[in-house]
């Protein structure tokens, strides 16, 4: 994604090819940072309040002062005023600062969205099934993700677009950015939070959404194969909103074209953050 604007707390709008991290930052020695990622529509961030609640979450895990909600919410508002652009991805990141010291570092970053995201979502994604054993800070926005970056590119590699990480037992977790939900007749299943998985902003908002689908949604504790046997199969993250997946190791997922209950919850999340679908 393209770096369109950077606010940094206590400083506010820096050039978006300034440096602004020292490289003794622990965020990036040690991956003692955390972050959230946004959508943003018509300029406005949606479920901002959800994201700085599980940003403030995620710092007392990994052992950081709470961050500043009123501080963050006005950078977050002047990156996007800052980027000239309408609709984007906003990030909100927090590091430990530097290891000689001066306190946490704070920044709101807006980039382009993604290239190709309408592309895949009418066509669907191919995933690869990735064994995944989820380490302390699972359920954390925390900025060590390259294990979920190493399971992302193993399944690029077998060509698939993303991975399916499912625990050593078979058991259904999440995708490396995103949570993982499929239909069986009219019930939507996605794993319980109960797991070691992250609690998607978006996969709460499709909870709130799929009764007036209408769907009836389960969560809980699901093996690999109930979801290959599923009638279709999407995941849900605040970038790529509804994404349908259409084959899983190869397999056809359902009729292995994007399912109805996806392009609902797509429209109605769309509907949710007062926005159109783009045509």
């Amino acid at each position: 994604m393209t770096l369109l604007a950077v606010v940094e707390i206590g400083r506010g709008p820096v050039p978006a090819d300034v440096p602004v991290l020292h490289v003794d930052d622990e965020g990036l020695l040690r991956g003692r940072a955390v972050f959230e990622t946004l959508r943003v529509y018509d300029r406005r961030p949606f479920r901002l309040d959800a994201h700085l609640d599980r940003f403030a979450g995620s710092a007392a895990r990994v052992g950081l002062p709470e961050p500043d909600r009123s501080e963050f919410a006005a950078a977050a508002a002047a990156a996007v005023d800052a980027s000239g652009r309408a609709d984007l991805v906003l990030r909100l990141l927090w590091t430990a600062g530097r290891e000689s010291g001066g306190g946490p570092s704070g920044f709101a970053l807006a980039s382009a969205l993604p290239d190709r995201l309408e592309e895949l979502r009418a066509r669907g994604l191919r995933l690869a099934v990735v064994e995944w054993a989820p380490g302390a800070l699972a359920g954390a926005k925390s900025t060590s993700y390259a294990a979920n970056m190493a399971a992302q590119a193993e399944a690029q590699r077998r060509g698939a677009d993303d991975a399916l990480l499912v625990d050593p037992g078979g058991t259904v977790l999440e995708a490396p950015t995103a949570n993982v939900w499929w239909r069986e007749g009219d019930r939507l299943l996605t794993p319980a939070l109960e797991l070691p998985i992250l609690a998607g902003i978006t996969r709460a908002v499709l909870v709130e959404l799929a009764p007036a689908v209408p769907y009836e949604v389960e969560e809980g504790v699901f093996a690999l194969e109930r979801l290959a046997a599923a009638g279709e199969a999407f995941l849900s993250s605040s970038v790529r909103e509804v994404m349908p997946v259409t084959a899983i190791d190869g397999v056809p997922v359902g009729t292995g074209a994007p399912g109805p209950a996806a392009q609902a919850l797509q429209q109605a999340l769309r509907a949710a953050a007062g926005y159109p679908l783009l045509q």
